[in-house]
């Protein structure tokens, strides 16, 4: 009684393994290809390996990670009404089941969000920010040809990190372009306001020695906005005798 039990359940057993390689749409469920793979929908092993399920190294076998955004599997130019920055070349692992999945409407799979964040790149393409991006096209990005970086956080791509009124208020006629007053290329650590005919160097040197002010380097050390005759770093910065 027992062995007819057993040879049933293995029968049953069998069965189902051959209909699920027979019919494995009914018998798994994992709802249809998308429309580019439509013609490996008979050729599960096209992406799957036995017991594991999808696996990266099926995908990359057509997908070569070099062409991803640039070329179709058959070699042919992307033409894309949208530019798409290759980014798949600087990610740091290679999990492509980590935002795609063949089956849209798979409900045997878990639920894939298709989100891009910047912490899965490599820091050597998590850097290289003009890789993917455009410079706006505005004067205040027109001087500046440093990376994106050195005023944009890659979590919020939107504000700078610079916030110039704790350093130097730009009241009044102040909307020049950054390189009116930071001529050192990419450095803007270092400043000068020797570039406006109201604050010609010789005026400056004459007037600030009338009140006893020998050094006028560091201008922002006295005046904190255009509106500040003088400050609380007056009588250090520029009191001494030499």
């Amino acid at each position: 009684m027992k062995r007819w039990i057993m040879a049933l359940v293995a029968a049953n057993l069998v069965g189902i393994v051959a209909l699920a390689f027979a019919y494995p749409d009914p018998m798994l469920g994992p709802g249809a290809l998308i429309p580019a793979h439509a013609s490996l929908a008979t050729d599960c092993f096209a992406c799957h390996a036995p017991m594991q399920g999808a696996v990266e190294a099926r995908c990359t076998s057509c997908h070569a990670v070099g062409d991803i955004g640039l070329r179709t599997v058959a070699g042919t130019p992307l033409a894309h009404s949208t530019p798409m920055p290759p980014f798949h070349q600087g990610l740091a692992d290679s999990d492509c089941m980590g935002c795609h999945t063949d089956h849209p409407l798979a409900s045997l799979v878990p639920a894939h969000s298709h989100t891009f964040a910047h912490s899965m790149l490599t820091p050597l393409a998590g850097a290289a920010c003009s890789g993917c991006h455009a410079a706006p096209k505005d004067t205040l990005h027109a001087g500046i040809s440093a990376e994106c970086s050195t005023c944009h956080k890659q979590t919020d791509w939107a504000a700078a990190t610079i916030d110039h009124s704790r350093f130097f208020a730009l009241t009044g006629p102040h909307g020049a372009a950054c390189t009116s007053c930071h001529t050192t290329a990419n450095d803007f650590s270092k400043f000068t306001c020797f570039n406006c005919h109201e604050h010609q160097e010789t005026d400056l040197i004459r007037k600030h020695l009338e009140e006893g002010i020998r050094n006028i380097d560091n201008c922002v050390a006295c005046h904190r906005d255009t509106h500040t005759e003088g400050g609380e770093g007056r009588e250090g910065d520029g009191g001494d005798d030499d």
